[in-house]
């Protein structure tokens, strides 16, 4: 299990994460109204600034999932049972919170999670 000092670098860089996560969506919410109101000239100015859009909205929510997923392995944190699988109670090792700090389950869990989704 991640001891206090872990825990404490591993918040940080959480926060920093977050910040960086919350400032890309504000920048595609105003790029998306921006290509809103772009003038299309034509059927392929109106096809592109349609894809561009389409893009610009998958990446915002596949980040503001992520973002939900760090403010929970924040309140793990102060409730004191961050690092800990959510599906058998075991410490999550501290190289898989280094490489996905949000990871609320152990490597087997994941994959079980996986299979069964």
């Amino acid at each position: 299990m991640a001891n206090a000092k872990q825990i404490e670098e591993l918040k940080q860089v959480l926060l920093v994460r977050k910040e960086t996560i919350t400032n890309s969506i504000n920048d595609s919410r105003e790029s998306i109204d921006s290509l809103k109101n772009s003038e299309c000239n034509d059927e392929f100015d109106y096809a592109e600034v349609s894809s561009d859009s389409f893009k610009e909205g998958i990446i915002a929510n596949q980040q503001i999932k992520e973002l939900e997923e760090i403010d929970e392995a924040l309140k793990r944190i102060q409730v004191g049972t961050y690092g800990v699988c959510d599906m058998c109670d075991e410490s999550i090792a501290i190289g898989r919170l280094r490489a996905k700090p949000f990871a609320k389950f152990c490597t087997p869990c994941r994959e079980i999670y996986e299979v069964e989704k």
